[in-house]
């Protein structure tokens, strides 16, 4: 039996806030976790147990995504498009979109279909579809027109039939509409028109499809408010002929006819259909489950606070948000900060509601709204208590990071910045100017998390610093004589050098802070602007600082530093890249930087030099394996000589 579930809000943001609303929601390759586009230029991961986001990643500005995230479910991957023919492929490890894998397609783009047991497929606006592994094979291959001048695809849907996957997509064309089907398996296109019947008036707003093994049920709702049902079939006798296919009434008036939009409609079983509409053209939006079999309705809820137009299966989510504790929040407003997180407590240890990250954003806007009105009332205690309830994200309290900030509280900081996915580049700038002028003497007193530092900061803090004669880090030898006047000048003080190499420049507590920032997420076009205003002698030591993390890295094999997550190798090279790239200009004239450039140089130079040995080995080994394919064809014996360099 098709039944309401009590709802909960997925996200407090307007995720329809871009410029063409809510683009989708799809199913992450895990059974709680979607995928939800919003029509600007945000793709957020969401887990509906814990009811809070995994991930967010967001394209260019300029740039504008145009259909919505799928996940690819042989891989894991997740595929998007921005600006219709630009193809994005990323996973959850990787923090900009910018530096992930892209092709470049020679048509545009309408939809990306990936279901379980069987590869992505991709739909372009003339009809044509695609494997994805086919499209990257040859990205900028000749795309074909399959549907007329003037038509244009109003609705899709991929299916799994016996195992093999069936796509249908609907055109419009001058009020008159046709249903395309394909057929993988045999590579059959066919092409119905629908015929509207005595409704030809009306236009249809939206679609939604059930498959058995003969027949695909096509619904339509259309702008008389009433539902039609029209039957395809899967097989049919001619495919190359275009054939015809009536509406018959299904139900009727099941929403107001004078609405266009927020209104969908999805097949829940075989006998059940849900709708999202108003039913009257003076009432709310609701969503209600109508018997199909019996033409009833079976049961309905009010939505208040609107929709997005879109319905998913599974459950029906809507976004009714039950009030948070009333007595915690009466607290909040009159009471001391002790008798808060007494409350406050208590509250945590009690049952968690779906709505749970919900009522936690409340109580952070409520604290702070006091704290506003008073800003002698800092609820630090209670503040941090919710931040590690792992729920909240920037986007669901802004103004959290902002009196941190203005406080200089950087354990609120870190802390922000290890469990916030979605802080915006100025914020992150923002924190790091702190970290790089907050005087040592006041981190002494902070207590900070050193998890990420503890296991290669405090050996180098202990190690005696010994006179060295040479130094080598996986390929990279400081004192080298292969860089003229480069070499001339760092070989001037060796023990300098040495120094250089195994102390690091900031205490253990700056250095864990300094770590938050490398592993906080970030778009390099909104990153870079801000970076140019962080005074030269900050730039100056935080590159210090990445140059000894390097060199650490460089002291073993796998090029990865020890404890619990440290900045990884490809961090610390992004954020050198970074910083030089926005401050080159002005860290080139300082005097006390010069030795750093100049290391840094050596070390490009010796990288370069281990890349091309490491592609010399490379081709060493693909003519290895040349030999052992041909090995079959040579007789019993023969002399091979293969010349390495």
């Amino acid at each position: 039996m098709a039944a309401l579930e009590e709802g909960f809000t997925l996200s407090a943001v307007p995720l329809g806030a871009g410029p063409h609303g809510l683009l989708g929601v799809e199913q992450s390759d895990r059974p709680d976790q979607f995928l939800v586009t919003d029509g600007g230029r945000t793709v957020i991961l969401y887990k509906v147990s814990d009811q809070k986001p995994l991930g967010s990643w967001s394209v260019k500005q300029g740039q504008v995504i145009t259909c919505p995230a799928v996940c690819n479910f042989q891989t894991g991957e997740y595929i998007v498009v921005h600006d219709n023919k630009v193809l994005r492929i990323w996973s959850n490890e990787d923090v900009n979109l910018d530096k992930v894998f892209k092709a470049t397609l020679s048509a545009e783009v309408y939809r990306i279909h990936s279901i379980q047991g069987t590869e992505p497929l991709v739909l372009f606006k003339e009809g044509a579809v695609r494997g994805l592994e086919a499209l990257l094979a040859e990205p900028q291959q000749k795309i074909e027109t399959v549907i007329s001048d003037e038509e244009v695809i109003k609705w899709t849907k991929f299916f799994m039939v016996f195992r093999h996957p069936v796509l249908i997509f609907i055109t419009e064309k001058h009020r008159n509409y046709f249903a395309y089907v394909q057929m993988f398996n045999s590579c059959t296109l066919s092409k119905y028109t629908l015929l509207l019947g005595h409704e030809e008036k009306s236009v249809i707003q939206r679609f939604t499809a059930s498959v058995d093994r003969k027949v695909i049920s096509l619904m339509s709702l259309s702008s008389d408010g009433c539902i039609y049902k029209s039957l395809i079939p899967i097989h049919p006798n001619d495919p190359e002929k275009n054939q015809r296919v009536v509406r018959s009434l299904l139900l009727k008036t099941v929403v107001s006819g004078n609405v266009r939009n927020g209104i969908a409609l999805t097949v829940l079983d075989q006998d059940h259909i849900a709708v999202l509409g108003p039913p009257l053209p003076a009432s709310k939006e609701c969503v209600s489950i109508w018997n199909t079999k019996f033409q009833t309705l079976q049961t309905s809820k009010e939505l208040p606070q609107g929709t997005s137009g879109q319905l998913r299966r599974r459950k029906i989510e809507v976004s009714v948000q039950p009030p948070p504790s009333k007595q915690l929040l009466s607290t909040i407003k009159k009471d001391s900060e002790k008798r808060i997180v007494e409350e406050l407590c208590k509250f945590l240890a009690s049952k968690q509601t779906p709505d749970f990250h919900t009522i936690i954003g409340d109580i952070v806007l409520e604290l702070l709204g006091r704290h506003k009105v008073e800003p002698s009332f800092y609820p630090r205690n209670a503040l941090m208590q919710l931040i590690r309830t792992h729920v909240l994200s920037y986007s669901l309290c802004p103004g959290l990071m902002e009196v941190a900030l203005e406080k200089t509280d950087v354990q609120m900081l870190q802390l922000c910045l290890q469990q916030f996915p979605d802080i915006p580049e100025s914020v992150t700038c923002a924190c790091l100017k702190i970290f790089l002028s907050i005087s040592d003497d006041s981190l002494q007193e902070a207590e900070i998390n050193m998890e990420s530092v503890s296991d290669y900061i405090d050996s180098v803090q202990e190690e005696k610093m010994e006179e060295q004669t040479e130094i080598l880090h996986n390929g990279f030898n400081p004192e080298e004589e292969n860089c003229d006047n480069c070499d001339r000048e760092l070989n001037k003080k060796p023990q300098d050098t040495a120094e250089e190499t195994t102390s690091c420049p900031v205490i253990p507590k700056r250095a864990a802070l300094l770590n938050a920032i490398l592993h906080s997420a970030y778009s390099e076009m909104f990153l870079l602007p801000h970076l140019k205003d962080i005074p030269a002698q900050h730039v100056t030591l935080f590159l210090q600082y990445l140059y000894f993390l390097y060199l650490k890295c460089s002291e073993n094999a796998t090029m990865t530093l020890p404890g619990l997550h440290p900045p990884t190798l490809n961090q610390i090279m992004d954020w050198i890249c970074l910083l030089l790239d926005a401050n080159f200009t002005v860290v080139v004239m300082i005097p006390e930087a010069k030795r750093l450039l100049l290391s840094l140089y050596k070390f490009v130079k010796s990288q370069i030099c281990i890349c091309s040995e490491l592609n010399k080995i490379e081709v060493s080994f693909r003519e290895l394996q040349k030999l052992n394919q041909e090995k079959n064809n040579r007789e019993l014996y023969s002399i091979e000589v293969l010349e390495l360099f």
